[in-house]
């Protein structure tokens, strides 16, 4: 599987609704199977830790989270064969941007 790059917050967030949790985007909400939605803010899985985990249930995902006496936290995803890893400050966004990197996608920051 190619590795995809996006830019911003949002297209992250939009890429893994519809890859991990198969939520088709369609304007201001994600629409789920069985023709409910959600409202796309109601979706944050850079800011929101129950939504980071919500990604990594539905993933079916192993994970290891680590944190350090200066307060920076570090993951790592495994689906598969295929794992991902980031570090930061912020638990719920190293945690998405590991599964992201887990699943072929790259954050250009």
């Amino acid at each position: 599987m190619a590795t995809l790059v996006v830019n911003t917050d949002e297209q992250l967030t939009a890429i893994l609704a519809e890859r991990v949790m198969h939520w088709r985007p369609a304007p201001d909400r994600y629409l789920k199977p069985g023709r409910s939605w959600i409202p796309k803010w109601r979706f944050s899985p850079l800011t929101n830790l129950d939504d980071a985990f919500q990604l990594l249930e539905r993933a079916g995902a192993r994970y290891t989270l680590a944190s350090d006496t200066g307060a920076s936290v570090s993951a790592e995803v495994e689906i598969g064969e295929r794992k991902g890893r980031a570090s930061g400050r912020s638990v719920p966004r190293v945690i998405t941007i590991a599964l992201a990197r887990a699943v072929g996608v790259e954050v250009d920051r």
